[in-house]
Parts: C-alpha cells; structure tokens; sequence
C-alpha cells in the first residue's frame, strides 16, 4: 500500500487544497492531488468519490477532503466502503477519529477553518494511531454493515 497523502476539494476549497497540498510536500509527503484546481464551479461528490476510490486502489493511504463546509464531501467519501472518513474541525476530533474509528480520511470546510487549523488537524490525524481492541469489532461493522444485527 502507498504511504501517499490523497487530497481533493471542490471549487470553494480548491485554494485551501493547494495550500495544504504544498505544505504537506514540504513536510516530506508524497501527495496525491485529485483535483479540483480552480475556482469554476465543480460538484464535491465526483471529487469525494475519487479520493474514496484512491484510498481503495491503494494509491493512498490516508486522504484530507476539503469543501465549503466538509459535510457534502464527507458524505461522498463514506459511499465508498473502504473509505472511513471523520468530518473534523479541530485536532481533537482529529486524534479521537483515529483512535476509535480508524478513520483514514478526514474532511475540513474550508469556508469554515483557518489554515493554520486544518493543518493542526492533518498533523494530529497522520501522528495518531488506531487504538484497535474493542473499537475494532465497531470499525468492522462500518465496512460491513449488511451483517450487523438489526
């Protein structure tokens, strides 16, 4: 599996995207940058769809989501079954997405964070590790939920 950093946005956090993009390569990361690169309106979920379908191919092992608010890319992102993204908004809930849901994406509103922020939140999300044991079996039923008990 890659140790790349995938990275997506739509139109209002494609300056945001390219931000981070450029920090996290200087900070020794290999990224993957899918797009969006520029302000002409384009549609979040075709851009969630793509980071969830890198995480699945295995191009990238951990991806940052990035639209206005985080909510719609979010959601496109979990259509994906292996992808568990965590909409987070500052490092704490960052840290907690690993910890307990192994979440191998995170998603950040642009129109709603500073950059110094959302890099704070990368930074705890790529230094935290899964907890495993007990949140495994949870994280499990995420993938999975056809055989979860009604």
């Amino acid at each position: 599996m890659s140790h790349a950093i995938a990275i997506a946005s739509d139109h209002a956090a494609y300056a945001m995207k390219a931000e981070l993009a450029e920090w996290l390569r200087n900070e020794g990361h290999e990224v993957l940058d899918l797009g969006t690169n520029g302000p002409e309106s384009v549609d979040y979920p075709d851009y969630g769809y793509r980071l969830a379908k890198a995480i699945e191919e295995g191009k990238a092992a951990r991806g940052v989501a990035l639209c206005g608010s985080g909510i719609g890319i979010s959601i496109a992102v979990n259509r994906n079954p292996h992808a568990r993204c965590a909409l987070v908004s500052e490092p704490l809930s960052a840290s907690l997405a690993r910890q307990h849901n192994d979440a191998n994406v995170i998603a950040m509103g642009a129109r709603l964070l500073g950059i110094e922020m959302a890099k704070a939140c990368i930074t705890t999300f790529l230094a935290t590790e899964f907890l495993g044991d007990r949140h495994q079996r949870r994280v499990d039923k995420l993938s999975h939920p056809e055989g979860t008990p009604a």
